[in-house]
């Protein structure tokens, strides 16, 4: 019986071997935590000093912010990478930003279509209405 017991060890139940996850530390928590509260603030900062003189520019600028901070958190926190799980992770991971793209894109598309075949052009289109 206890023969059994050492085979299952060995054969991989998932104790004592590298199962492909990465186990991170305090120092790569911290990292994390640091990369965060830095992606945080700056976008803040900006936002509450209008650093920049667009709106548009700004709103560009957290946007790329907050895309470098799920990075962080997916690595950091979350420690997705190409290896975890033999790869299914990322491929989950791009097949939900591709619903994702298609979902946004399509909602924006429908919208603009909307209120540009809905709403009349100028307000004398609605004087000539019967």
């Amino acid at each position: 019986m206890s023969a059994h017991t050492d085979t299952s060890l060995e054969h991989g139940d998932g104790h004592g071997h590298d199962d492909g996850v990465s186990h991170s530390t305090l120092k790569g928590y911290m990292t994390g935590f640091v990369l965060a509260v830095i992606l945080t603030a700056i976008p803040f900062w900006l936002v509450m000093s209008g650093g920049f003189a667009k709106p548009t520019t700004t709103a560009l600028v957290v946007l790329a912010f907050a895309a470098v901070q799920i990075v962080v958190h997916m690595i950091y926190f979350l420690h997705m990478n190409t290896k975890s799980e033999g790869g299914w992770n990322m491929l989950a991971l791009i097949f939900t930003v591709v619903l994702v793209v298609i979902t946004l894109s399509g909602s924006i598309w429908v919208m603009y279509h909307l209120n540009h075949n809905m709403m009349p052009s100028m307000m004398h289109d609605m004087k000539n209405l019967p």
